[in-house]
């Protein structure tokens, strides 16, 4: 591609057939700071993987595909009581379980700068982590994190979750006109869906409702275009609002997204199930590993696509690379306690459609030097992904990562 480097090339080829607006938005992100780059960039780390590394021999996990520090955050289950897991699974697949921990550690050593953490500071928070997920996996037990003794970061998101109600979002993200609600749009959080888009939403939604005998609650009120996220933004997504349990204070929002095949197709060495669509893949995927799935996680077909339904919840329940407040000692808790949310979530599948057992799991744990090999691995992401982060920057500040304009020479 004429004026681009070979690191944005790839890149924009890659997100080919997302919807141009919301790609300006996710290029711009990835262009601001290193750490949104190496989330929006998934299949770069994909691509670099080393083919001949013990840590391929690792045993297999059903794993997140693309863990990093903000990954992982609160929400309510179906059973409505608040969970902190891993939280995102568009990537979802069996891969060896060092994939997912080098992925995060290289997380931590990219995003220094963002933590304002220096180098020395940064590897060994990612070796506390990693301390984290060998010690619990080598214990064999898979538990959660319980609000009554969960601390730092992770105790002020439950608490946070537990306290915020449904009809606080409602008001964040609606608005009321004659006792009636409709979605809030505000070019922000949302844009204005078509009327086909509309249609096609409200069909596959009041459709899982027949099938799940709950009409009423899935009748929908509303549609728009969901904005959120980093390496999903420019994928199809939409924000549904439906009666729920009754108008206007009984309203519920869904989330319904996308689902495309992840950057680890064809890279992984163990052979993947067959699903019958990707959006299949992520709800099982996500109930296998989570303690407690999300509430109304469902798979449903729109348009011969794969979508992921899902009760709306705010974004701010993630962790937040800025939200530790400047004490080093919020860090440390944190990356232990996620280290040990990771080897409990390994642990939770194990044994499932593929997936190493928990003995294997366990023989990994104790096991020595796999950890100096990941933090290698990781340290070479991280100044990688520098290097192409640089690139991908002076293109965007150059002016030639405009979708806009690149369909225009295109065309011409």
């Amino acid at each position: 591609m004429g004026g681009l480097s070979a690191v944005t090339a790839r890149i924009v080829r890659y997100h080919e057939g997302r919807a141009p607006e919301l790609l300006d938005r996710k290029y711009a992100a990835m262009a601001a700071n290193p750490f949104a780059f190496y989330r929006g960039s998934c299949q770069l780390f994909v691509d670099a993987w080393p083919v001949r590394s013990a840590l391929n021999d690792a045993p297999a996990v059903w794993s997140c595909g693309d863990l990093h520090f903000e990954n992982l955050g609160c929400y309510k289950g179906d059973n409505r009581l608040v969970y902190f897991d891993l939280n995102d699974f568009d990537e979802a697949a069996l891969l060896p379980v060092s994939w997912d921990i080098t992925r995060f550690a290289a997380s931590v050593l990219v995003g220094a700068s963002g933590l304002r953490v220096g180098h020395a500071d940064a590897i060994a928070l990612a070796n506390l982590y990693l301390d984290a997920f060998g010690e619990v996996l080598a214990l064999g037990k898979a538990r959660w994190v319980e609000r009554e003794t969960a601390t730092g970061m992770a105790r002020e998101l439950l608490d946070a979750v537990r306290e915020r109600k449904r009809k606080t979002l409602l008001n964040e993200r609606t608005v009321k006109e004659g006792g009636r609600r409709r979605i809030r749009v505000d070019g922000v959080k949302a844009l204005e869906a078509s009327r086909d888009q509309r249609a096609a939403a409200t069909r596959v939604v009041e459709r899982l409702g027949a099938k799940l005998g709950r009409n009423k609650f899935f009748r929908v009120l509303d549609v728009a275009r969901r904005i959120a996220g980093c390496g999903s933004l420019g994928l199809a997504r939409f924000i549904v609002l439906v009666e729920g349990k009754g108008s206007p204070r009984g309203n519920f929002l869904l989330d319904l997204k996308e689902a495309r095949t992840p950057a680890s197709a064809g890279h992984s060495p163990y052979a993947q199930p067959r699903w019958k669509s990707n959006a299949e893949r992520i709800v099982t995927v996500q109930g296998r590993v989570q303690a407690v799935s999300p509430a109304l996680l469902s798979s449903v077909r729109m348009d011969g696509a794969g979508f992921v339904l899902r009760e709306l919840q705010p974004l701010q329940d993630r962790m937040r690379m800025e939200s530790w407040g400047g004490e080093i000692g919020n860090l440390r808790d944190a990356m232990s306690t996620m280290g040990q949310v990771t080897a409990w979530a390994a642990l939770r599948a194990s044994g499932r459609q593929g997936s190493a057992i928990a003995d294997d799991l366990i023989a990994f744990g104790t096991e020595r030097g796999w950890k100096r090999a990941v933090l290698a691995i990781a340290r070479r992401v991280a100044t990688r992904t520098l290097s192409e982060w640089r690139e991908f920057s002076a293109d965007s500040v150059a002016g030639r990562l405009k979708t806009e304009d690149r369909r225009s020479k295109t065309e011409a």
